[in-house]
């Protein structure tokens, strides 16, 4: 029976103008992605209304918390479907951005599975997005291939190459170089639409996908926004009901409360759950920003291993394992450090401790953002977890209250820790605008996720009046002029370390000014890269 078609929209006005958009952006994909934006773009914004009007409860007061109407749902006793054998094993797997060269090692690294971040990791130019989207039809084709001129080294994918799957922008993001009867196309389904289109029958006829990784869901409601997605386009282009598989990230607050409920709407697409940590403790700040009893200490010293963090990782595991899907567990930021073998060994101990860690608690498998680190996690894995996986262990002996999943972090918030997170959030916000989204910055691999984290400690501070630890051992209240001073002091370094051609050129003035006016604003403005998108196409 013919599927019921939304009404019939002006064909899409694509603005910008890229190489490799003949090849991507064709007639038939681009009438998909009109279709997917057609019947489930209204849907969306209600979606994003209901979000904000959340927001706006917790703000006077309402706590999250478990929801009275899914009790049923939280305590019965179901599955989610099968696991595809091919994913059943995931025990180490990296992710990163789709640049061509990047996609490459990482699908060689030896990991089990690579994430081609189309969200965090890349800064969403239009040249870079399309170039990811032609990266994975190279990929569907045997293709994807990379001659280095300046080096002379020739790249090609191995063929016992990593799993590959693809994280779309989440759900609050547009596409604004997409217009469909004159509004911006949605990011999410705009990123989902082309790669499904091009890439999910034959990643389907080799049993290898199509894969997906869901960022930023808030709640059951959009869980269930992205299976009705995910139910329309596998009928629009003949894939077998249940062949997409979603692994959905727990990477805010609310979603914590609906971990249960969100794999039930996804019940027959779902493959796992993950710990999104940095994005999850920006969330907490964001969602708990009226509230002075959260104020969190300096970023090193919120870890996983206490308070909200610890609860939220044994949670993960706890709802995933008892409906038979996958925990996978966070990102180690930490990066090789070249020439400094001490910082080297250090950088290499906090992910063996924190893969141990994992694994400890039950999770089947983890992140990493470099091939070096692959080894590293896949020792602590081998010799920890013989079989496939550990969701044979379903934790159910963890009683997890409410409370304990607000819990907040105890610690100093440092005079080091202010100056960290300026300088952090500016040279990340730099180098975004400049069409890089994963930074290595002190030794640790940096996405959008930290920036965010920075900015909002930094606003949640101000807003709270916070007291800072000065490096002399007194105290001093932080404050907007003391903010603006040591917003310029970071400009001033940058500019003797750069000089002022490398200054402006790298868009530091900008982003200084993005981050000095979200710090400062009344309310926490919900994602940092909304206003750097739009100064960020300016520049494209």
């Amino acid at each position: 029976m013919p599927l019921d078609r939304p009404p019939p929209a002006l064909p899409p006005i694509v603005l910008r103008a890229v190489p490799g958009a003949d090849d991507v952006l064709t007639p038939e994909a681009l009438a998909f992605i009109a279709e997917l934006q057609g019947r489930f773009g209204l849907r969306l914004h209600a979606l994003m209304v209901a979000r904000a009007r959340r927001q706006e409860r917790i703000d006077r007061g309402e706590l999250p918390d478990y929801l009275p109407q899914t009790k049923e749902i939280r305590q019965g006793i179901w599955r989610a479907a099968d696991i595809p054998e091919i994913l059943e094993d995931r025990r180490v797997e990296i992710t990163g951005p789709v640049d061509r060269k990047m996609m490459i090692n990482a699908l060689n690294s030896g990991a089990k599975v690579f994430m081609a971040d189309f969200e965090d990791a890349t800064s969403p130019s239009f040249a870079n997005l399309i170039a990811g989207q032609m990266n994975l039809i190279d990929y569907r084709d045997g293709k994807l291939e990379y001659e280095d001129q300046a080096s002379g080294k020739s790249y090609r994918v191995n063929a016992d190459s990593a799993l590959l799957m693809m994280r779309p922008r989440g759900l609050h993001m547009s596409e604004s170089n997409v217009l469909i009867n004159a509004q911006p196309i949605s990011a999410a389904l705009f990123d989902f639409g082309l790669s499904l289109f091009h890439t999910g029958k034959a990643l389907a006829e080799t049993g290898r996908g199509p894969f997906y990784y869901l960022p930023k869901l808030e709640g059951h409601g959009e869980a269930r926004f992205w299976n009705e997605v995910f139910t329309y386009a596998q009928d629009r282009l003949g894939l077998p009901q249940g062949t997409i598989k979603a692994t959905v990230l727990i990477e805010t607050l609310p979603a914590a409360f609906e971990m249960d409920e969100i794999i039930w709407e996804l019940r027959d697409h779902i493959a796992g759950l993950n710990c999104g940590r940095w994005d999850y403790i920006f969330s907490y700040i964001k969602t708990l920003r009226n509230h002075d009893a959260y104020v969190l200490p300096d970023r090193a010293e919120v870890v996983m291993e206490d308070a909200f963090l610890a609860t939220y990782a044994a949670r993960v595991v706890k709802a995933a394992h008892r409906r038979g899907i996958h925990a996978m567990g966070g990102m180690s930021a930490a990066i090789p450090v070249k020439d400094d073998a001490a910082a080297n060994e250090e950088a290499f101990a906090k992910v063996r401790a924190d893969k141990k860690r994992e694994v400890g608690m039950g999770f089947d498998g983890c992140w990493v953002a470099h091939p070096d680190l692959v080894p590293v996690a896949q020792d602590i894995f081998d010799a920890e977890m013989p079989g496939p996986n550990q969701i044979r262990k379903p934790r159910q002996e963890w009683r997890i209250l409410p409370a304990m999943l607000l819990k907040p972090h105890q610690g100093r918030i440092t005079e080091a820790g202010v100056k960290t997170n300026i300088s952090v959030a500016i040279e990340y916000l730099a180098n975004w605008l400049s069409g890089r989204g994963a930074v290595p910055i002190h030794n640790m691999m940096e996405d959008a996720a930290t920036a965010e984290i920075s900015r909002a400690q930094l606003w949640q501070w101000l807003r709270h009046g916070a007291t800072v630890t000065l490096d002399s051992g007194e105290e001093r209240l932080f404050t907007a002029d003391w903010l603006g001073e040591l917003v310029q002091a970071e400009i001033v370094s940058i500019l003797t370390r750069l000089g002022p051609n490398g200054f402006h050129r790298g868009h530091y003035a900008s982003a200084a000014r993005i981050v000095q006016e979200a710090v400062t604003a009344q309310a926490l403005p919900d994602f940092i890269t909304a206003p750097a998108y739009d100064v960020l196409n300016a520049l494209d």
